[in-house]
């Protein structure tokens, strides 16, 4: 019983377990190629230009001023109170 063998190297239907495993590793090494062929750019990737560098704002951690609470701040302020001395 044999298999026939398609263009891109693998076999269209294995019969027996020894095809099988050669069927695997030869698809294995066929989508490992297809990767590298697609993400290699061959150079056409460069680094950035010191334009595009300043450019590019990446934000920091940041931390805002708490406030003051009520108790600290408004509670106290009685602008309607006239306080004097001779009054009390």
């Amino acid at each position: 019983m044999s298999s026939t063998i398609l263009q891109s190297g693998l076999m269209s239907s294995p019969k027996n377990m020894k095809e099988l495993c050669l069927y695997a590793k030869q698809a294995r090494k066929d989508r490992a190629r297809g990767h590298r062929l697609k993400h290699s750019h061959e150079k056409l990737c460069s680094g950035l230009t010191d334009k595009e560098w300043n450019a590019v704002v990446t934000r920091q951690k940041s931390s805002f001023a708490k406030g003051k609470s009520f108790a600290y701040t408004a509670r106290w302020n009685d602008y309607k109170v006239n306080y004097k001395t001779n009054k009390l």
